[in-house]
């Protein structure tokens, strides 16, 4: 079979396993299918409706006449004990419907997505500032707020503050972890440190990131008749937010429905973080049996959630006169906030991708999970895979200046290659002849090497200005890392008009999945895309689903649908061949038509036709799909094994400009090529590459975030966080999907996915920076420049660059009078 020389035997085996149930209908089936189905570029199903206003968010949909409105008490400190709290004078208070706390809840009080930590209400002690102390039901949005601001005022309740940890390094140096330390190992690195020609070692910080979706976290919870609850949700883990919401009730899990059509933006943020809202209107929505709304301003809504993890990263690593990685030690410490929310997979995967694209010999990478009294720090696009990047990419620099080589040499020496094509955790790197062609095809159309050498010198030339060029590689790992989430399932309908209703366990975020999936059907029923309509994620129509992350909802729910749509196929051609008289093997569907037979004996019955005769025939058509991503298998024990089904590559090429004496900078030039394998729909494709490369960069330069001494958030609006705009965009912008390289693994259409893989392009940006910085100690040292690399940071690493090497300040020649 083509490409199983790329892989190793177990996925060879896989795919010859799965091969049937992939290609379609025929080997030509890409090459013959309907315009608008998946492989076809195709408009988002609800771009019309995102332009023109119609398409209903949470706050657009309408509700009861006494729908109550919440506001939320949050603490004002970062560490302390709540020692009084008098919840009946803030009933009392006027305007207040109820207001609930943590001894309202009926059922369970710890709302801990994975781990216990996460109380819905402070009991006695809280661990970050702006936790939420109790809520406030009233009439109207505006009197919730003003009740709540009364409330304290009236000095309601007593906080006895504490002293506050806000230092991640000196948490993990005194052992205050929210879960046990994690190491994964290769070889006798020890050794090889010990032998080495020479060790190059640094330190980096990696700072967080808010998500800033702009829809922010909201939920809309009606009562049922028969005690339980319908919850609209913005929320990327509808099945979760129906476990907690029905734990916080005391109720099953049945008597909880969540619905969740659209969200106006996740990245991660509404993983886990968007239950405690659900839970809370619940618990209102059935004290008082009326519905409840609870929206979050952006203020409140960056104070209570978590962010991308913030990390403090170190390596050793022992390198050959080439700059070739032999080995080494590299260690994660990753800021998780006061509970382990998803942390310890967080931390995982930044381990799995310490390595990136590169082999790092006899190594030991060790995570630490550090706990500080901020919000629980949760997904954020990447899920630490970006954290763990950056270091070996910091790594790469430095070796560079250290054997006084170009960086893109050093990287392309250090990528994995046959003979050493096995990470640290003991999984083998397919495709590699894919990496390497990527790495080369875009060297070559970006001009990377005249544009080099002309950087170089226009340097020499420009004391205050310098340009900048980095080229880095992405290897992103695809599946959850918890293997039993690696499972999706799809409701398919076909109704006697012919059209056709599918639901699947994925959530719509702006991605374009629900597009997709529809493209899906579309493709294996022939029909066009208005034929078939997809319907919002429902508990009660695809229950115990996984949550939309990991870049897997096109992966599992595309496989889901198929599934199903080739039971149903099945079935309908049983029942042609019979009713029809018809040759059951020669059967196929074509352009809206159900075709049997060749040339002169073809027959071709209307897919309205055929699915009226169904009915009539008491054939159902209906039928549910599911899909279990096969192979992965990961011992923590250990620290080894196969978490991914396979890789995603990608790589970009960054340009920048940096005033040295001011620190400001801009991105002239971006080159991306990234790798889809057989892209489902490159228009959302190519979308989701350069929105995902901007949120990197945004992430690497940008955006920071900064707590007061008191632990306070004060970066807590678009006035004091800023995320990249418009004029951000470098000029020329030029993005390629990466073509003739279907997956080796058997994914749906030989396509990969493209969600989080992306982001980490933006790392060529920081790269960037460096490289301009470099040209001060004439490309003999790489500055340490920590992120998010703001002008205010690349000022101090160029000045500190320069207070190492002389010819600074530049003799200007007296003009000639």
């Amino acid at each position: 079979m083509k490409g199983d020389a790329d892989v190793g035997t177990d996925s060879a085996e896989a795919r010859r396993e799965l091969e049937d149930r992939i290609q379609g209908a025929s080997p030509l089936a890409r090459d013959t299918q309907t315009p608008g189905s998946a492989g076809h570029s195709q408009a988002h199903e609800s771009a019309v409706k995102h332009v023109t206003g119609r398409a209903d968010y949470i706050d657009d949909l309408k509700v009861p006449a006494d729908c109550l409105h919440l506001a939320l008490a949050l603490s004002p400190v970062a560490h302390g004990r709540l020692t009084r709290l008098d919840l009946d004078r803030v009933r009392a208070l006027p305007g207040v419907v109820d207001a609930v706390g943590f001894h309202e809840v009926p059922g369970h009080t710890d709302i801990g997505p994975v781990f216990p930590g996460d109380p819905i209400f402070v009991e006695e002690e809280i661990s970050y500032a702006g936790q939420v102390l109790f809520a406030v039901a009233a009439d109207s949005h505006a009197a919730a707020r003003d009740a709540v601001k009364a409330a304290l005022e009236a000095d309601v309740l007593t906080i006895d503050e504490q002293p506050a940890s806000l230092d991640a390094v000196a948490a993990a140096e005194h052992g205050e972890f929210v879960r046990p330390t994690h190491v994964q190992q290769s070889g006798d690195w020890e050794a090889t440190l010990a032998g080495a020609s020479q060790v190059v070692e640094g330190k980096q910080f990696v700072g967080g990131q808010e998500h800033f979706y702009l829809e922010g976290q909201a939920c809309l919870v009606t009562p049922t008749e028969d005690e339980g609850v319908v919850v609209h949700t913005s929320n990327q883990h509808p099945s979760e937010t129906q476990k907690l919401v029905a734990e916080v009730l005391g109720i099953p899990f049945h008597a909880v429905t969540v619905e969740v059509r659209r969200m106006g933006g996740g990245f991660g943020g509404k993983e886990t973080q968007a239950s405690p809202w659900a839970c809370i209107a619940a618990l209102i929505a059935r004290r008082t049996g009326r519905a409840a709304r609870l929206r979050l301003p952006r203020a409140e809504d960056i104070r209570v959630t978590g962010k991308r993890h913030p990390f403090h990263n170190r390596y050793r690593l022992a390198v050959d006169e080439l700059g070739v990685i032999q080995g080494g030690e590299i260690t994660v410490i990753g800021d998780c906030g006061y509970s382990p929310d998803l942390s310890d997979a967080i931390v995982d995967r930044a381990m799995f991708h310490a390595d990136n694209a590169y082999s790092l010999g006899a190594a030991r990478v060790t995570g630490h999970r550090a706990r500080t009294h901020t919000a629980s720090n949760t997904a954020f696009r990447g899920f630490g895979g970006p954290q763990g990047m950056m270091v070996i990419e910091a790594a790469m620099d430095d070796i560079a200046r250290r054997v006084g080589e170009d960086p893109l040499t050093v990287r392309k020496r250090n990528l994995y290659r046959q003979g050493r094509d096995v990470t640290h955790y003991g999984q083998t790197v397919e495709q590699l002849g894919l990496l390497h062609e990527l790495v080369e095809r875009l060297e070559a159309s970006s001009d990377y090497w005249a544009r080099r050498e002309a950087i170089r010198d226009f340097n020499v030339g420009s004391p205050v200005i310098k340009r900048g060029l980095a080229l880095t590689p992405v290897k992103f790992g695809i599946s959850f890392t918890a293997k039993h989430l690696n499972q999706a399932g799809a409701l398919l309908h076909v109704y006697t008009d012919g059209s056709v209703q599918i639901n699947h366990g994925g959530t719509e975020m702006g991605q374009g999945l629900h597009t997709k999936i529809c493209q899906v059907v579309a493709r294996e029923l022939s029909l066009d895309m208005e034929a078939v309509r997809i319907t919002a994620t429902r508990t009660d129509k695809v229950p115990n689903t996984s949550p939309t992350a990991a870049s897997s909802g096109a992966d599992l729910n595309g496989m889901a649908a198929r599934d199903a749509c080739l039971t149903l196929k099945a079935r309908l051609f049983d029942f042609a061949a019979e009713h029809y008289a018809l040759d059951r093997e020669a059967m196929r569907l074509e352009a809206g038509h159900l075709v049997a037979g060749e040339g002169e004996s073809e027959r071709r019955i209307p897919w309205g036709e055929l699915v009226q005769a169904a009915y009539l025939g008491r054939v159902s058509l209906s039928e549910k799909g599911f899909y279990a991503t096969p192979l992965i298998h990961y011992d923590r024990g250990t620290g080894q094994g196969r978490p991914f089904y396979y890789y995603a590559f990608g790589a970009a090429v960054a340009e920048v400009s940096v005033d040295t004496l001011s620190g400001e900078y801009q991105v002239d030039r971006v080159d991306i090529l990234h790798d889809v394998g057989d892209s489902l729909n490159p228009a959302i494709d190519i979308g989701q590459v350069e929105g995902g490369f901007i949120q990197g960069m945004g992430w690497l330069t940008s955006e920071e975030l900064r707590w007061n001494e008191a632990g306070r958030l004060i970066s807590d609006g678009p006035a004091t966080y800023k995320i990249p705009t418009y004029g951000d965009l470098p000029p020329e912008f030029n993005v390629e999907l990466m073509e003739g390289h279907p997956n080796s693994m058997a994914s749906i259409y030989r396509s990969k996915a493209v969600g989080e893989p992306p982001f980490m392009l933006g790392i060529s940006v920081w790269s960037a920076l460096r490289d301009a910085l470099a040209s001060l100690a004439d490309y003999r040292e790489a500055p340490r420049l920590d992120t998010p690399a703001t002008p205010e940071r690349v000022l101090m690493a160029a000045e500190a660059l320069r207070s190492r090497h002389s010819g600074w300040p530049p003799a200007f020649e007296e003009p000639t009078p």
